[in-house]
């Protein structure tokens, strides 16, 4: 006797079957007036598809919906409003005090103190600060993401962020040694640092691996109380053209290999971009056993 699901295709660590196509044609068929945005909440909903803080995947299945009609799987109801042309808005400019800070660690060792932004009124500060000065400016991340300013006698001195981590890359993942299945259920409990500024008028000797060693401390706690899951891994990649990654080494992050330089979406084998070092650190001595949960 055959089996009536069959596996169509995987998408974003799930599997679609011929059972989830009739599923999702039902709630197109019983809900004809529903946007697309309603409709893919609705399939979420149907799955119990969610994120690990709760919230329905809402967005990586509207992704998913538009694969299946390109596919000629499904057929949704025309969008409601025409998609808008996407134009990158530039962070609102707030001015700050850039009188020259030089000083010795100990001397302001004290006085630092590390601010998670991420939904408070200074992070309007951090964006105009990594747009100003920060070499590849502000990008809006998407997903989970962090964001530090550090304060030294309430002068902002350097700015973190970190977002999710990249789907896979060999040579985390086999620093890991875990599986497809270990990796797509665990991935949130990694982080990527995507920005690190000291600020260019601050001169402070070894600050810069001071400042990620004490990152390090507080964000798995910072991150359970934004997203409600701990983080037990950190990375990083660091231009080889532009920077020689000192400050990770001396702040202990292990360095595991090169990227090729293709970039994230090049489906080439071509070099497309720089080619970076990678870095990671783990947060937990037991990392690998809770990350292979």
């Amino acid at each position: 006797m055959l089996l009536s699901m069959t596996k169509l295709l995987s998408y974003r660590g799930r599997t679609i079957t011929t059972d989830d196509i009739i599923l999702i044609k039902d709630i197109i068929s019983a809900h004809p007036s529903d946007s697309r945005r309603a409709l893919s909440r609705r399939v979420c909903e149907a799955w119990d598809w969610r994120q690990a803080n709760g919230q329905l995947k809402d967005m990586v299945c509207r992704g998913l919906l538009l694969h299946l009609e390109r596919e000629g799987h499904i057929v949704q109801p025309p969008p409601k409003q025409k998609p808008r042309q996407y134009r990158r808005k530039r962070p609102e400019l707030v001015e700050v005090n850039t009188t020259a800070i030089t000083r010795q660690l100990k001397e302001v060792r004290s006085q630092l103190r590390f601010e998670q932004v991420r939904r408070s009124p200074h992070e309007k500060l951090f964006n105009s600060l990594i747009e100003q000065y920060h070499y590849l400016a502000y990008a809006q991340p998407v997903g989970e993401h962090l964001k530090y300013i550090v304060f030294c006698e309430e002068r902002p001195i350097a700015c973190l962020a970190f977002s999710s981590a990249a789907f896979a890359m060999s040579a985390r993942d086999e620093f890991i040694g875990w599986s497809k299945e270990q990796q797509t259920n665990s991935r949130h409990l990694l982080a990527y640092n995507t920005r690190f500024l000291i600020l260019p008028w601050v001169e402070i000797k070894f600050l810069a691996s001071h400042l990620l060693s004490n990152c390090a401390r507080r964000i798995s706690s910072d991150w359970q109380d934004l997203y409600n899951h701990p983080i037990y891994w950190l990375e990083t990649f660091v231009d080889t053209e532009r920077f020689a990654g000192t400050c990770y080494k001396a702040a202990n992050w292990k360095y595991l290999g090169k990227t090729k330089g293709r970039g994230k979406y090049n489906k080439t084998q071509k070099k497309l971009t720089s080619i970076k070092d990678i870095y990671g650190l783990p947060l937990d001595s037991r990392f690998r056993e809770k990350l292979r949960q």
